[in-house]
């Protein structure tokens, strides 16, 4: 019984170390889309450029990478397998960092933005693929659920890090706020290569059964090992007719990673993280202050983004989604009012830290697992690829216009950034009715089992 007990504990200890190496992936998706927040002013003086073009190509250029990045993921995903399009991704990262920190003008500081971008994009695609296809049923959230831990955590390293470069080089700190990361973007290359290859893709796309299997074997027992391999192969042969993810049997959940980034962006969560800085100074807490109440945000994101993690096996996704759901809209309305009636400084952080705390528990703990799982195995880089191209469409769309609303000195908008608050609340009441009457339960079952259940077939 003890060896037994110790060769389970051995196979799940090899899956979370898997599983950490791979969302590591997430921790340079989180610092890089975050990191700009502290560049953001200081670049926008360098260059002096209008709010369109900064919100175009300063601010937005990383996430239409993404954009691409999320369109074109499936491809790599699938062709080249999920391992290599991961170490590719660690070599975007490097790369961006080095080029964005040397940048000396606009335009091929966007370049390199784009470049990470693009690297974020994949990352979204590949990493919770490959995540969810080495974990058992009963733990594919948890698991699941460290892409979103590390993305969280690489957003508060971002928002410190910032905090504390600031004054470390005068009219350069930006640089190395940049730059740094290209320290962690060079270890996770380097670990990434000791992971091994998903056994799904193995089987069904490299058709190498015996390389699935040996994999297969370090996470079950053997003959638990042979059953995942024949349940594998059953469902290739019942999805093999079509691989065409627009097809109407897909139909629902097409809709399904649709609508669950389509709410994640528009709950206002990347509105509020990549302009903390220039939130906060407008509610009072300005200069360095700004970016020292930034960690604030990080920390709160981090601690409920664990809190989050640990009940998506529980609770499962779709109470998440509506506890988060309800914070969103209570939190939204109350920092639209402190701006709108200037309530003070102190509560509007308060307020705003509740938002990030409603979307750590609700929203970031659930979309990188649920779509991730939602798609047969036939389908699933393309399908995870569809839902994450959503997500940075409007992430990119969002980003690309709200320098208007923190901008403007004149018209119908001056001093109305309350207004968005308020839009995106509204947004959360249609996320709570999706969730009450269109959102399935998807824990504790096997990703096989799950592609047939939401295509009746």
């Amino acid at each position: 019984m003890l060896y037994l007990e110790t060769v389970k504990t051995l196979r799940m200890n090899k899956i979370v170390i898997w599983s950490i190496t791979v969302a590591l992936a997430g921790f340079l998706f989180g610092f890089d889309t975050v990191v700009i927040s502290g560049a953001n002013e200081p670049i926008k003086q360098l260059w002096d450029t209008s709010p369109l073009f900064h919100g175009t190509f300063i601010m937005s250029m990383a996430l239409w990478g993404t954009v691409f990045g999320s369109l074109f993921g499936g491809i790599p995903t699938k062709k080249i397998g999920r391992k290599k399009t991961l170490f590719w991704i660690g070599i975007l990262f490097f790369v961006s960092a080095i080029g964005s920190a040397l940048a000396q003008d606009p335009y091929s500081f966007s370049f390199f933005r784009f470049i990470g971008g693009f690297g974020v994009g994949v990352s979204s695609v590949a990493a919770p693929i490959y995540i969810s296809e080495i974990t058992s049923k009963e733990n594919r959230g948890k698991m699941g659920g460290l892409y979103q831990f590390w993305l969280v955590f690489g957003i508060m390293i971002a928002f410190v890090s910032n905090w504390l470069l600031k004054g470390f080089d005068g009219a350069n700190d930006w640089r190395w706020m940049l730059g740094v990361e290209a320290i962690p973007a060079f270890i996770y290359t380097l670990m990434v290569l000791k992971v091994p290859n998903s056994p799904r893709w193995l089987s069904l796309h490299k058709k190498d059964d015996t390389a699935a299997l040996k994999v297969l074997e370090i996470i079950h027992t053997k003959e638990k090992a042979n059953e995942q391999l024949l349940e594998i192969k059953l469902d290739l042969n019942h999805s093999k007719e079509s691989e065409n993810l627009f097809q109407k049997k897909y139909s629902r959940i097409l809709w399904l990673g649709f609508f669950i980034a389509f709410f994640n962006q528009l709950s206002g969560i990347n509105f509020v993280l990549y302009y903390a800085p220039e939130i906060l100074e407008q509610a009072g807490l300005g200069g360095k202050e700004s970016l020292f109440n930034s960690i604030s945000i990080g920390i709160v994101n981090l601690l409920f983004t664990i809190i989050g993690v640990r009940l998506l096996d529980n609770l499962g996704r779709r109470q998440l989604i509506i506890i988060g759901s309800l914070g969103y809209i209570i939190s939204l309305v109350m920092v639209g009012l402190c701006f709108q009636m200037q309530l003070g400084s102190t509560l509007t952080l308060i307020f705003i830290c509740t938002f990030v705390a409603s979307h750590a528990i609700g929203q970031g703990a659930v979309i990188w697992v649920f779509i991730s799982e939602i798609y047969p195995n036939s389908v699933r880089a393309y399908g995870q690829s569809w839902g994450v191209s959503v997500h940075w469409i409007f992430a990119a769309i969002i980003t690309l216009i709200t320098p208007f609303f923190l901008d403007a000195t004149e018209g119908v908008l001056r001093n109305a950034v309350w207004y968005i608050y308020y839009f995106f609340g509204g947004m959360m009441v249609l996320q709570l009715v999706w969730a009450l009457t269109k959102m399935p339960e998807t824990k504790g079952v096997s990703l096989e089992a799950l592609g047939k259940r939401l295509t009746k077939s």
